[in-house]
């Protein structure tokens, strides 16, 4: 029934680049609702009600002040109520979403309005991911287990997704590039975390730390409990010269600390019920995840839309990119060795990558 809706042969009886204008400024407004998304669901708000308004004055924002790249230009960047700054990332969000809309059609457009549109989408997802993951180090499961659903979906309607013909060869690529893109990235995490995941930090001797509701607070630094406990076995460990508790006192113990139990010595208490404790210390082994297990859910969605050789491309150009942006932070002194670095937007640039060229690349690559 949507099949003369999308036959390529209707749309291109009307001027091709009529459909470029059309995909840019389309684009263009789904991406003023990825900024929403990218605002709320870190926060787990709604991204349908309430409507638009100014994070600042809390302002709605009327139909013709919310025009996706000429609101933000005209307005120079401010609320119109109250005069706050609007960051430059709605305006980029929305000037990117279009370009990618857009270039979706000239890359697929003669071929398949559908392979467009999924694309579009797809890549839509990607662009969430990616701000919200260099903002708050998460990728939400809206993103990752929802793009999971969509894939398989995806898949089942549009075969051609993964170069098959038939229904049930697009769904056992996508399945199989579900299985691989999880099953690469948890190896990796488990690796990881068995060989880099302690990190030992040594103190001047007779230093004080304290360990409060919310944050261990180091001479240098304080980090949140949520930056370094990503699941129940993760462990602060030190030896204390002394612990000092509100009602209670301890002297030469071992103190482990996870997000469910503290053990002073043989002693072992709620963390809830203990809200602040002072040790004294020459050295502390905090833990470190190289990944989290959104990475996981992250690659597994991108293996559903993509198959499993666009995972193993992905992985590998996005561990290259990675590391040139570390190492490029590191030289310039924006970024510590042991400091985290998101890693989803350099799978989602491997994947968007992949898409507009990664398999002539890798066919040029092998000398095909």
């Amino acid at each position: 029934m949507l099949d003369p809706i999308f036959d390529s042969r209707n749309w291109l009886a009307v001027p091709f680049h009529f459909w470029s204008l059309v995909f840019f400024v389309w684009g263009s407004i789904v991406g003023s609702f990825l900024n929403v998304c990218i605002y709320r669901l870190p926060l787990g708000q709604s991204i349908v009600s309430p409507p638009s308004h100014c994070p600042h004055c809390k302002y709605s924002i009327p139909w013709y002040l919310n025009i996706p790249l000429f609101t933000w230009a005209y307005l120079r960047g401010k609320c119109r109520n109250c005069g706050a700054p609007i960051s430059i990332r709605y305006f980029l969000v929305e000037l990117l979403t279009g370009l990618t809309f857009v270039s979706c059609w000239l890359a697929f457009g003669h071929a398949s309005v559908w392979l467009a549109l999924v694309y579009a989408a797809f890549l839509s997802g990607l662009i969430v991911a990616s701000f919200i993951d260099f903002e708050h180090f998460i990728i939400p499961d809206e993103i990752t287990l929802g793009g999971i659903a969509a894939g398989f979906i995806c898949s089942f309607l549009l075969p051609g997704l993964h170069g098959q013909k038939s229904v049930a060869g697009g769904v056992i690529q996508s399945a199989l590039g579900t299985v691989i893109g999880a099953g690469i990235i948890y190896f990796i995490l488990r690796m990881g975390k068995l060989l880099f995941g302690r990190q030992k930090v040594a103190l001047p001797p007779q230093t004080k730390i304290l360990f409060t509701e919310t944050t261990v607070q180091l001479p240098d630094k304080e980090i949140p409990y949520e930056e370094l406990f990503y699941r129940e076995s993760d462990v602060i460990a030190l030896h204390a010269l002394t612990v000092e508790l509100t009602d209670r006192c301890y002297k030469e113990v071992l103190v482990r600390l996870t997000p469910t139990m503290l053990q002073i010595g043989d002693e072992k208490l709620n963390p809830a019920d203990v809200p602040h404790m002072e040790v004294v210390t020459a050295e502390i082994i905090l833990p470190r995840e190289a990944m989290g297990l959104g990475d996981v859910k992250f690659m597994a969605a991108i293996g559903t839309f993509l198959g499993a050789k666009a995972v193993v491309f992905s992985l590998m150009l996005s561990s290259v990119i990675g590391s040139i942006v570390g190492v490029t932070l590191i030289v310039l002194k924006r970024q510590a060795w042991s400091s985290r670095l998101p890693y989803g937007p350099y799978i989602a640039m491997a994947s968007a990558i992949w898409i507009f060229g990664g398999k002539r690349l890798v066919e040029w690559w092998l000398g095909r």
